[in-house]
């Protein structure tokens, strides 16, 4: 796919889920790879003065933020360790970047992030991260419908499950945001 559009004045890069403990899991393309191209973008917007914003799932290590009831069925029982939420050293340095945790799927519910982008003057998103069909989704389908512009970065997002992947990236994404590779992004940016 293409971006056809140039990037708005203000956008926003939006990395969701790019953590230690996400970015052990096995994944349909190499989480090492979506790690680099998150990183070159995550730099390509810190040099342009525009906001990264780092989205991770965390819960309190009392486990009372956990999922209960019948949306806790395959979940995790206890809280992980503290260093699962923490961010990989290739990401560079925390500086300026938001940082949103999230206790659900998405990284709208809940969270101050809408609050943080608005404040910003952001009109776009562009959006990677690990998993495609649960936060990435998730996170695009409430961006888009707080009226963000969205832009997908399809090399810098996996999924754990192939069919999920295509499906997001084939049936979902196409209908609410444009989607392109993280070297046509860069090259939006001048870089």
């Amino acid at each position: 796919m293409t971006i056809n559009s140039p990037l708005d004045e203000r956008p926003a890069l939006v990395l969701i889920d790019l953590q230690n403990g996400i970015l052990g899991l096995p994944t349909v393309h190499p989480s090492a790879d979506v790690l680099k191209n998150g990183a070159k973008l995550a730099e390509a917007f810190r040099a342009k003065g525009l906001p990264v914003v780092r989205v991770k799932v965390a819960w309190s290590q009392d486990g009372g933020d956990l999922p209960t009831g019948r949306a806790a069925a395959g979940a995790m029982t206890q809280a992980p360790p503290p260093a699962f939420s923490e961010f990989p050293d290739e990401l560079g340095p925390l500086g300026d970047d938001i940082v949103i945790t999230k206790r659900h799927w998405g990284a709208f519910t809940g969270t101050e992030l809408d609050l943080q982008l608005r404040r910003r003057g952001v009109t776009q998103i562009v959006l990677c991260g690990i998993s495609t069909s649960i936060g990435v989704e998730s996170s695009a389908r409430s961006a888009w419908e707080l009226s963000y512009n969205l832009v997908l970065v399809d090399d810098a997002t996996t999924d754990t499950d192939a069919e999920s992947h295509e499906h997001s990236f084939g049936k979902i994404f196409p209908r609410i945001a444009e989607i392109g590779s993280t070297d046509e992004v860069l090259g939006l940016l001048g870089k």
